[in-house]
């Protein structure tokens, strides 16, 4: 009688773990098929390497104006963001292959940058500057653009763009990143940099004995904004929405009084447009 029963329990208990299996992968594959897109995770590209906009903090994790621009409109939205440090020449590849939904990281709207990706309305003006070496004598953008001058530029911005489009008769030097640029005006390498106001005045603040600053608005406003893949509209209409609604409740002022309340009183004194002071 215990044998029967033994093998009873025995069988029981085999039919019990199949039937719960089964049962786990049957819900797998129903929830994997049934997903909604609004509960999935946002996954957000930026290149943290541009404080005070996309940067880390101290314990390593995501912070900075963008950073919280674009948690805020997961707030908005329903959903959870991830974000995920990307190489500034991997954002829009990011996007063309789906392995992000969303790009900011102070990246300028632009003609060519459309034809590849979908941007947002403006969340922010920003204008080009120059960091110059304090040798090299210059004090304006027709100095620079010289035969025998030497102008830095991180590949793909825009600072890059407009050197190759208008500065042709001096020599373009494309680099990685923003601090090799800083580095090359410091050494005396090249005689500029260009780059936003922000990052110049920062810059010159950082090396007052090596370089000078040009504040001349040579070109109109840059304006940045959000991308998504090419054809989500439905992405960007919430996303353009939700910008109206963040700058009604006084959303650009928090960011301002966070993370630029000394650079908002700097470009103040030197008579810049500010940021999130853009046109109606």
């Amino acid at each position: 009688m215990k044998k029967i029963n033994l093998l009873l329990l025995t069988a029981l208990l085999a039919f019990s773990i199949i039937g719960c299996a089964d049962g786990g992968k049957t819900g797998t594959q129903a929830d994997d098929s049934g997903t909604d897109g609004a509960s999935e995770p946002l996954v957000v590209a930026m290149e943290l390497a541009y404080p005070p906009f996309e940067t880390r903090d101290e314990a390593g994790e995501p912070a900075g104006v963008s950073v919280d621009l674009i948690k805020a409109f997961g707030e908005y939205a329903g959903r959870q963001v991830r974000i995920e440090n990307t190489a500034w020449d991997g954002l829009i590849p990011a996007l063309q292959t789906g392995k992000a939904d969303i790009v900011i990281s102070s990246m300028t709207i632009t003609e060519e940058r459309k034809e590849l990706i979908d941007f947002s309305d403006p969340y922010a003006d920003a204008l080009l500057a120059i960091l110059a070496n304090a040798d090299s004598g210059i004090t304006s953008i027709d100095d620079l653009n010289q035969a025998g001058k030497t102008i830095a530029v991180k590949s793909g911005s825009t600072g890059h763009m407009y050197a190759e489009k208008n500065l042709t008769k001096a020599e373009v030097l494309a680099m990685p990143d923003e601090s090799a640029c800083v580095t090359e005006v410091v050494q005396g390498r090249a005689d500029g940099f260009i780059y936003d106001q922000l990052t110049i005045y920062r810059n010159w603040q950082n090396n007052p004995d090596t370089t000078s600053a040009v504040f001349i608005p040579f070109q109109d406003p840059e304006q940045w904004g959000i991308a998504v893949q090419k054809g989500n509209q439905e992405l960007l209409e919430q996303i353009n929405a939700f910008l109206v609604q963040y700058k009604e409740n006084g959303g650009y002022e928090e960011l301002t009084e966070k993370y630029l309340s000394e650079e908002k009183k700097a470009f103040e004194e030197f008579g810049f447009q500010w940021f999130f002071d853009m046109d109606e």
